[in-house]
């Protein structure tokens, strides 16, 4: 991401849509500050979001060069490509019969008018001319941020660049009355400062300048740990989040435990919970947070994530603070990857996890300190299922799930076959780093628990070193054997295999286009499947950075 200062030394000019701010619109005025917002800041982050896939960062200003270091949260998009990777991009785009009917986007289309005119199609801003009124201001980057200007809470803001700032305060001027209901307006329909290369829009003027002056000298861009942290989401993009350790201040206020709901073993964000989670309604109060987790929310030092393409492909590559090293450890080795590398050649689809021993113990601990109040009900609920299934636990799942497993689904996938046949004509298994016997007699348990129809699933035999469960005899013998899906084209164009620990892949190739094929009642469905060549998910643990990319490839 360049870091190139821009805007002029002069200093700051005022736009005010109708007249300065002494306090918050009310709710009509809010109504027309959205209109407003749309068009600009709003609406070139949403542009962003549907245009993605047709540009690329280029080089030149940012819109973290706007924003003051006390910035806490920012998603900045970048609707100015350089051309060769623009022109990629949409020739990728569309190879999907689906994008070309809706969207239909040309290599040379100005992407900011696009929107524009969808956003102006229910008649919202009668009048306004994208040529006369917004192409000769505006430019083609973006953000939306939080940023702490000392409140309790953190203020939402957006960036816009502007490629003439005179015309900048007629064009908004413009917006304001088309949209934002003109001389019948009452009251404020929001506030922005432009300055130099910028405009800076907030609820009020006001707020919009406190903005300007606390990045006068002390920008998000210049400020180490954004920089540490784009960084190490890789390549810029199309997109750019950044999310700071400033953020957890306010994690209360905002009523979500954030990124520190709770992490998978994949060292990922993890499934929401009952009570505590980053969806939960009201997040509990500081005094409510248990120690553990306060911990964890202290030892959060940021992230950033980035949206980009590469020749044909798709890549989201993000990275983050591993403020849960006691649970990290546990999946910080290769098994996982190197199992799924080791699978039969014509390997569908396929996902490895690495556990060390004593990751299930780790993990009960750590979901009852995060709940202490319902600690005492999940003793209560485990001994009951011990007693009722002769299981030891959290033990025999250890020993059941092994120091790293796989699941897998192999070639041959035939839906009539299953409907008539069931379950053992599915070509799915497991293969476990573990001992056969021993998982055997966990299985065992559960099988006197489950009935004589799947006991016939849970015998487990050997094979590559690993023990193996599978459904269809012959698909067995392919995971018994083994093979060298890692060493296949579509596996490491898409999968990060110098650093994976942790791995997805589907390869939509195989098996002559299986999901083409299994959709093929569908035909429109189908149609927008076959460009799909592969889809790969990686993950890994380095030292105190928690890292991630997901690569999807096109044919």
């Amino acid at each position: 991401m360049s870091m190139t200062p821009g805007g002029p030394a002069d200093g700051p000019e005022y736009l005010d849509g109708s007249g300065p701010a002494q306090s918050a619109p009310d709710n009509d005025n809010k109504k027309r500050l959205v209109a407003l917002g749309a068009i600009v800041a709003g609406g070139a982050v949403v542009a962003g979001g549907a245009w993605a896939a047709t540009s690329f960062f280029s080089t030149g200003a940012q819109p973290a060069e706007a924003l003051p270091a006390s910035t806490v949260a920012y998603f900045s998009v970048d609707l100015d490509p350089s051309g060769g990777q623009k022109i990629e991009a949409i020739k990728t785009l569309r190879k999907f019969p689906g994008f070309v009917d809706e969207v239909d986007l040309q290599a040379d289309d100005d992407l900011r008018e696009r929107f524009f005119e969808e956003m102006t199609s229910s008649g919202e801003c009668e009048g306004l001319d994208y040529d006369a009124d917004v192409e000769p201001w505006l430019g083609s980057r973006a953000a939306m941020a939080m940023v702490d200007l000392g409140e309790d809470e953190p203020t939402p803001v957006g960036v816009v660049q502007t490629t003439d700032s005179g015309k900048a305060e007629d064009g908004l001027g413009s917006l304001v009355d088309a949209c934002g209901g003109g001389e019948d307006a009452e009251g404020d329909v929001g506030g922005w400062v432009v300055d130099g290369d910028w405009i800076v829009l907030a609820e009020t003027k006001e707020i919009a300048q406190q903005v300007v002056d606390a990045a006068d000298g002390s920008t998000l861009a210049a400020d180490a740990s954004f920089g540490e942290w784009t960084g190490e989401a890789g390549d810029d993009g199309v997109m750019s989040v950044y999310v700071g350790k400033g953020v957890t201040k306010f994690l209360d206020e905002l009523g979500v435990m954030g990124p520190m709901g709770g992490m998978g073993m994949m060292g990922t964000p993890g499934s929401p919970m009952d009570e505590g989670s980053w969806f939960a309604e009201e997040a509990p109060s500081e005094e409510e947070i248990p120690d553990e987790l306060r911990q964890m929310i202290d030892d959060f030092d940021g992230m950033a994530a980035t949206v980009r393409f590469d020749d044909g492909a798709v890549e989201i590559e993000y990275a983050m603070s591993n403020y849960q090293p006691d649970l990290t450890k546990y999946v910080d080795s290769r098994t996982g990857a190197d199992m799924v590398a080791g699978l039969p050649d014509d390997t569908l689809a396929a996902f490895g996890l690495s556990l060390e021993e004593g990751w299930a113990g780790a993990m009960l601990d750590y979901v009852k300190a995060a709940l202490p109040e319902d600690s005492a009900s999940i003793d209560e609920q485990l001994a009951q299922l011990e007693a009722e299934t002769g299981l030891a636990l959290p033990e025999d799942l250890e020993t059941l799930l092994g120091e790293g497993l796989t699941v897998s689904l192999g070639a041959g996938l035939d839906p009539d076959a299953v409907a008539n046949g069931g379950p053992g004509e599915v070509p799915v298994g497991i293969r476990i780093d573990g001992d056969p016997d021993e998982i055997q007699a966990v299985l065992d348990k559960i099988a006197a628990q489950a009935g004589p129809e799947l006991a016939d699933y849970l015998q487990v035999t050997e094979g590559d070193g690993y023990a193996v469960l599978a459904l269809q005899e012959g698909y067995r013998g392919d995971l018994e054997e083994g093979g060298s899906l890692g060493d296949s084209a579509a596996y490491a164009e898409v999968v990060e295999v110098d650093e994976a620990q942790s791995v997805l892949f589907v390869d939509f190739d195989a098996d002559n286009d299986w999901l083409v094929r299994l959709t093929g009642d569908s035909p429109e469905v189908s149609k927008n499947l076959e460009p799909l060549s592969a889809f790969g998910m990686s993950s890994w643990v380095d030292d105190d950075v928690v890292h991630g990319l997901f690569k999807l490839t096109t044919d």
